[in-house]
């Protein structure tokens, strides 16, 4: 992450949590595990996640009302649709999760402050953080979103088509 960058403390007003837990939890669901399996074996080595085969998960963005139920089989994630317990559920709010994904924040420290929460298989839970720590993403550079970056990217590449 961009040290000039700092992601602000927020959270989701209520009736957006209200309204995201009525809504279909599938299609965020499938984009979750979409990324997962595209991952899979090129930044998510398979090995580690051997004793993941069978485990049911949850992902619950608290602020958001989403829950995200999934498993991982032979053949990668896939989303599960019956009501059965899941092994491990995550939950946090949506800042927290995008503070992990990009690394502005470990998931100790998210763990030791009580936002970041882990129930169930408490073994499960360290196996997932473990790899989780161990994958190697390329930096996200949140600066590149900020309108201003975004339309100078945009005008540079408008004036390299211009003709000369």
């Amino acid at each position: 992450m961009n040290s000039n960058f700092k992601l602000p403390d927020f959270t989701l007003p209520a009736p957006l949590m209200r309204l995201g837990a009525h809504l279909p939890q599938t299609p965020p669901t499938l984009a979750l595990i979409a990324g997962l399996n595209l991952a899979l074996g090129r930044m998510i080595p398979r090995e580690p996640l051997e004793p993941l085969l069978g485990k049911r998960f949850v992902i619950r963005v608290t602020d958001a009302g989403l829950s995200l139920r999934f498993a991982y089989g032979s053949r990668g994630f896939k989303p599960i649709f019956d009501a059965a317990p899941p092994d491990l559920t995550i939950s946090a709010k949506s800042r927290d999760f995008i503070a992990l994904m990009t690394r502005a924040e470990d998931p100790d420290t998210l763990f030791f402050s009580r936002r970041l929460l882990m129930e169930g298989d408490t073994d499960l839970g360290l196996l997932v953080k473990n790899t989780l720590d161990g994958i190697e993403l390329p930096r996200f550079d949140a600066t590149r979103l900020m309108p201003a970056e975004a339309l100078r990217r945009l005008r540079e590449r408008l004036t390299a088509l211009r003709p000369v």
